[in-house]
């Protein structure tokens, strides 16, 4: 799992719910909407207009472009 601090604005990850245990694993982003700081953080579930708290979130695997540095850095290793 991803800790809250190591999350980064406007980036996209593999999340579930904390309070559903049986909740599907579900794209969401990190969404600065409210401000850039990092207290008005939400984040925004895909395909709806909800925005929840990171702290209802387990935070499984950022997503990344195929063709950024990071993926490739990753494929390295």
């Amino acid at each position: 799992m991803i800790p809250l601090t190591k999350l980064g604005p406007d980036c996209f990850y593999w999340a579930t719910r904390r309070d559903d245990p049986s909740s599907k694993a579900q794209i969401v982003q990190v969404s600065t909407v409210f401000g850039a700081e990092r207290e008005y953080w939400t984040v925004a579930c895909m395909g709806s207009d909800e925005h929840r708290m990171p702290g209802d979130f387990e935070f499984i695997v950022r997503i990344v472009a195929p063709s950024s540095k990071l993926a490739v850095a990753l494929a390295a290793e």
